[in-house]
């Protein structure tokens, strides 16, 4: 499957997660809230990606809840860095406008493959 839409945002919100994140100063304690961030952001494209191999149309609408999920769980990390002043406000809002539209489409995609099945 060539990289669709959603693969290709999902991608671009991990990596921009990391840049970000290569820029906390972890020695504040926040060491924590990065690796928690960079696990679920990136996470969020592997259970797409992983989809594509699913073995059933149960187990493609399984990982997409996956990935569902784990950008509900970065959005939280997000709201933490930003909440203890890691990152400034502005980035928090795009990182948030990112997982919003990856959420919908997951969302989207899930109720589509639920209704086709």
């Amino acid at each position: 499957m060539k990289d669709s839409e959603l693969r290709t945002k999902a991608k671009a919100l991990a990596l921009h997660v990391i840049a970000v994140c290569d820029e906390v100063d972890t020695r504040k304690g926040r060491g924590v809230l990065v690796n928690q961030i960079v696990r679920s952001a990136t996470s969020i494209g592997a259970n797409i990606h992983e989809a594509n191999y699913a073995a059933s149309k149960a187990d493609f609408i399984n990982k997409f809840h996956i990935a569902l999920k784990e950008c509900g769980e970065t959005e939280y990390w997000i709201e933490m860095l930003s909440g203890s002043n890691a990152i400034g406000e502005q980035t928090a809002k795009e990182l948030l406008q990112e997982c919003g539209v990856i959420r919908r489409m997951l969302v989207k995609s899930i109720t589509t493959a639920k209704e086709n099945t």
